[in-house]
């Protein structure tokens, strides 16, 4: 059984994904960017997401642990010194996946994974909720301050104003009197009973 066992194998023995996974990670890094298939984008986010919150720690063991993952000391290093300014407010959600496609070869469906800086990530702000009553309150108050305001039309010149004007005449209701509503029925009446002698 295998429960609890999540990542996808990718038809490759686990040394061999691994191996993979370490070196995308390495060119993630050294690139910003990197195009693979989207299941590999997805299970690479992961391994992107551990690194770079042991680099935010900053200290000698997480190196340690980044250089045993990561396969060159250069892109460590500057791992580790750009981490802390790069990634400092955010906590998780290091890169982006972006669809791009399929690929012409095997139509194996394409992303775009690409590590996301802290000023270009839009923030969600969490504001605190409050009590219904204290907002009820406030919401009644703004509307009794509020005062109506007149709206000023636009001036039409030209065909268009015509054309507005010939469309309001149709759409406004002309008032029938009861008396041409009579004369109506008895016209239709009449209508009816010589339809019918003619047949």
């Amino acid at each position: 059984m295998r429960h609890r066992k999540s990542g996808a194998k990718l038809g490759r023995t686990s040394s061999h994904r691994n191996a993979m996974f370490r070196n995308m990670v390495t060119s993630l890094l050294k690139y910003d960017r990197i195009q693979t298939t989207d299941v590999k984008a997805k299970e690479l986010r992961g391994w992107a997401d551990h690194v770079i919150t042991l680099a935010k720690r900053g200290d000698l063991h997480a190196r340690r642990q980044v250089l045993s993952i990561v396969r060159e000391k250069a892109i460590v290093h500057k791992l580790f010194d750009e981490a802390s300014e790069r990634y400092g407010n955010i906590s998780g959600g290091y890169t982006r996946i972006v669809k791009l496609g399929h690929r012409p070869g095997d139509s194996a469906p394409v992303s775009l994974i690409e590590l996301v800086e802290a000023g270009k990530r839009k923030i969600r702000q969490v504001v605190p909720k409050q009590k219904e009553a204290a907002v009820s309150e406030t919401k009644e108050t703004e509307l009794k301050k509020a005062e109506p305001v007149e709206i000023e039309k636009p001036e039409i010149k030209g065909t268009e104003a015509v054309k507005i004007e010939k469309k309001a005449e149709a759409e406004t209701p002309v008032p029938v009197e009861p008396e041409e509503i009579k004369d109506n029925q008895d016209l239709q009446e009449k209508k009816a009973i010589d339809t019918d002698d003619t047949k």
